[in-house]
């Protein structure tokens, strides 16, 4: 945590029972709320489990906790871009916000983090895939420079049945 920010980010493992269950549960909330994920039911710990477990160096899983209370409010994550060697260095990044610490600051920083762990971890750039109407996820692509390059119109179904475009994005770090 910084002097200018109320939050603290730490890499975890799949071994880091209370972290992997915050992101299941900050993530089955994405999902039971729509707009923002393509799953169409909430995941099983064991599954969430799974997807961190899946993060190799160069790639890596974070939290984001309050830097007073301690509790997680998000997660993200520099993902494969795509599993062949010739994308070695494209990163897929994604971060998902508890819905009540949303709009204070904490995506901002998550993002901001991934970004700098990107650049630390040789990357060269970080791709966004998000709904095109996330209209959150959006203002933060604008706000890091990302310049979106793709759109997919009626590409996804969210949990509630809504249909979306989805958008796509990239940074050169």
């Amino acid at each position: 945590m910084t002097s200018s920010s109320p939050y603290r980010i730490r890499i975890v493992s799949a071994a880091d029972e209370s972290a992997v269950q915050a992101i299941a549960d900050i993530y089955n909330a994405a999902v039971v709320a729509g707009g923002s994920t393509a799953d169409l039911e909430p995941q099983m710990l064991d599954q969430r489990r799974a997807w961190v477990a899946s993060h190799h160096d160069p790639y890596v899983v974070a939290v984001i906790e309050d830097g007073e209370s301690g509790r997680i409010v998000g997660f993200g994550a520099l993902s494969v871009y795509y599993d062949r060697p010739g994308y070695d260095g494209v990163t897929d990044l994604a971060y998902y916000i508890a819905p009540e610490a949303q709009g204070r600051g904490a995506g901002t920083a998550m993002l901001e983090w991934l970004l700098a762990e990107a650049r630390r971890r040789g990357m060269r750039k970080a791709i966004g895939v998000i709904f095109a109407d996330n209209a959150g996820s959006v203002a933060l692509m604008h706000r890091f420079g990302f310049a979106r390059f793709g759109l997919l119109p009626s590409a996804a179904t969210d949990a509630t049945g809504m249909m979306h475009d989805m958008s796509y994005w990239y940074l050169d770090l």
